[in-house]
């Protein structure tokens, strides 16, 4: 599943966006984001919608759980 993260550069009024193939790179993109002190305005997924990091939190847990299952 693929997620999309909308983000605002510090002093910057333009919303970026950038793309994650999983939940877990989505989660590591929100952390690296937050240390360079930009805001996370959404994130959002074709199958779910718009979420919340709790959400994909919980999305990444059950991924990396089934990558475990197949190996």
């Amino acid at each position: 599943m693929s997620y999309t993260i909308g983000f605002q550069a510090k002093n910057q009024k333009a919303i970026l966006a950038t793309e994650a193939a999983t939940a877990n790179q989505a989660v590591a993109i929100i952390a690296a984001l937050r240390q360079s002190a930009e805001e996370i305005k959404f994130i959002r997924s074709p199958q779910e919608g718009d979420m919340g990091i709790e959400m994909l939190l919980l999305l990444a847990k059950e991924e990396a759980e089934e990558m475990q299952q197949r190996a």
